[in-house]
């Protein structure tokens, strides 16, 4: 794993390998933009070049020091991800004493924290310390797909790099390389992926779960007349946060499955096509304007869950609005 393997973000890796070139490293980096767009394999990456025993500005993949970063090992690299909900301030502290000290082994230590907005406010605060008193020889990244949830007093202190939305094509030529899909296949979650690599896989992976069989019939059968059915199935997604979403995006991908059917009548440009027949009923039965507003509906749903909404009311406003169109 080297610079060379983070796809779509040529700019953002220069940066990183000048500042290693010209020893002008910050104390403090914030990787920051939507998920799925490699921050933290560039953040881990760097981490590598700054230790490797090969290079001088990337990372070899075959040194001692690489090969323990890679397996997860190395004493020098930390990585901190949130324990439940949040990153408590013993996270923090623990994190504050090993940078008491100078790297055990390899030239620099870096700390990655992991989605850095789940931080609660007493480790935000300490942070905070840690961050106006820097360390020698180490190196901290902050990582989120939320900077305005960060607090400014610690984004005044970090240098920011932005991660960019994928183009399309970088993402066809990653999932054909990496994973092995055809390129029709690719084309198609590349165009329903919003720019992030991992929403591309993750859609890979729901459009063949037998979950998402059921919850698409289960929503096109929905009787006006019973609405416990969409109590039920609001239930059933209700099951954590991160499921959620992923469940809501399957929606909002399966609806735009039906217009796209409704269009243009094109089998080929259907994402599910295991639901086709399903599918092709929705588009004779729903007009145009019927399909905005359920994909306008779920949407609401997965911007008010993301801003931690309590998600059973959520679902079941959806549920019964998707009912009534």
């Amino acid at each position: 794993m080297a610079f060379t393997d983070i796809y779509g973000q040529d700019r953002q890796v220069a940066m990183l390998q000048n500042a290693i070139r010209r020893e002008r490293v910050p104390h403090a980096y914030l990787f920051h933009g939507m998920e799925g767009t490699g921050k933290r394999f560039t953040a881990k990456t760097f981490a590598k070049a700054l230790n490797c025993k090969v290079e001088k500005d990337d990372a070899c993949g075959r040194c001692g020091s690489c090969v323990k970063i890679e397996r997860g090992n190395h004493p020098d690299i930390t990585i901190i991800e949130p324990d439940g909900l949040f990153i408590k301030i013993k996270n923090i502290r623990d994190l504050q004493d090993r940078m008491k000290y100078r790297p055990f082994e390899g030239k620099t230590r870096v700390s990655i924290i992991v989605a850095a907005e789940a931080m609660n406010a007493p480790a935000a605060n300490a942070l905070l310390k840690t961050l106006e008193e820097p360390s020698k020889s180490n190196v901290l990244i902050l990582i989120t797909a939320h900077r305005h949830r960060i607090p400014q007093t610690i984004l005044s202190r970090c240098q920011k790099i932005r991660f960019n939305p994928l183009h399309r094509d970088v993402i066809v030529s990653y999932l054909v390389k990496h994973h092995s899909l055809d390129r029709e296949e690719a084309l198609m979650l590349a165009a329903s992926s919003g720019g992030s690599i991992g929403r591309a896989l993750a859609l890979h992976e729901s459009s063949q779960g037998e979950f998402t069989k059921e919850l698409i019939e289960g929503v096109a059968s929905f009787d006006k007349k019973n609405l416990r059915d969409a109590l039920v199935m609001a239930g059933r997604l209700a099951d954590g946060k991160s499921a959620v979403t992923e469940r809501l995006d399957i929606l909002k991908r399966w609806y735009r499955d039906i217009m796209v059917y409704r269009e243009t009548g094109d089998e080929s440009r259907v994402m599910f096509r295991d639901v086709l027949t399903t599918t092709a009923g929705m588009a004779d039965r729903m007009s145009g304007p019927d399909i905005l507003q359920c994909l306008h509906a779920v949407d609401r749903a997965y911007r008010a869950i993301e801003q931690n909404a309590n998600k059973q009311l959520t679902l079941e406003s959806m549920m019964f609005k998707l009912t009534r169109i």
